[in-house]
């Protein structure tokens, strides 16, 4: 199967630019599974139901977020009526929303999507290694799903890189989300899982980590409150993880990162 994850979203720039290339990346990729991580779609912190609508008409099967998913206040009430809107699994008992869903695509075959999320430097939380550990027994792959894809929204590279090498044999693909800035790690682990420890925004990199540089270069030279950031809004490059699996183990055959327009240079997987 071939499956597309598009990383961070942000602000109106990189939502835009994204809903152009999703129905063109679909077509030309032939991708069975599009997944979109979309925390900071609305104007650079969380996202509304009408954002999510647009996405799925846009082509987009599941759409996975991060530590912003509650920024927009609307999304609580929203999130358990739209079951392919993910927030971390390792929040806590009784949060709203759910972690992960199986998608089914036309062919009748079965891709499980995870969203989970890191502990240093964010937002206590249960443990990630062993909730995939968890959720490994219930989505097993090759048996009663044909795919894996997780989405790992951490801040540190080492606890990205530790994460993927634990998921490395039971998952089709992990990569983290979070940082904005795509790494030029993607590999296939050892044990057959395709991995990138970051798979970049869908934003304009003329900024500092899709905010208008301005506000943030103040805060780092003054050490002063400069105002509330706001989202960069020149063109937007469009950064994303391809993944073709093999149909019987659900493994990764090879991976590539995409990038398109904007301020980064091109990156367009091989025929």
């Amino acid at each position: 199967m071939r499956l597309l994850h598009l990383g961070d979203v942000l602000g109106q720039s990189g939502r835009i630019a994204a809903l152009e290339a999703l129905p063109m990346l679909r077509d030309r990729l032939s991708v069975d599974v599009a997944v979109v991580n979309v925390e900071n779609a609305a104007h650079g912190f969380g996202v509304t139901a009408k954002i999510c609508k647009e996405f799925y008409d846009a082509g987009a099967d599941v759409l996975t977020t991060g530590n912003h998913v509650w920024d927009q206040r609307e999304i609580i009430a929203y999130i358990d009526e739209d079951e392919k809107l993910l927030r971390p699994w390792n929040f806590p008992d009784g949060t709203p929303g759910k972690g992960d869903y199986v998608v089914k695509t036309r062919s009748g075959k079965k891709v499980c999507v995870i969203n989970m999320m890191g502990r240093l430097f964010m937002d206590p939380m249960s443990c990630p290694f062993q909730g995939a550990n968890k959720l490994f027994s219930k989505h097993k792959l090759g048996k009663n799903v044909d795919a894996i894809i997780l989405d790992f929204h951490a801040e540190t590279t080492s606890e990205k890189m530790a994460f993927g090498h634990h998921c490395d044999g039971r998952a089709s693909l992990v990569l983290g989300t979070h940082t904005h800035v795509p790494t030029a790690d993607a590999q296939i682990l050892p044990n057959g899982t395709g991995y990138q420890t970051d798979v970049g925004m869908c934003g304009d990199f003329d900024s500092v980590i899709g905010m208008k540089k301005e506000t943030s270069v103040r805060k780092f030279l003054t050490k002063m409150p400069s105002g509330r950031f706001e989202p960069a809004e020149g063109p937007a490059t469009v950064c994303g993880v391809f993944v073709e699996t093999d149909n019987n183990t659900g493994l990764a055959k090879r991976i590539e990162s995409v990038r398109i327009g904007g301020r980064l240079k091109g990156s367009w997987p091989s025929a």
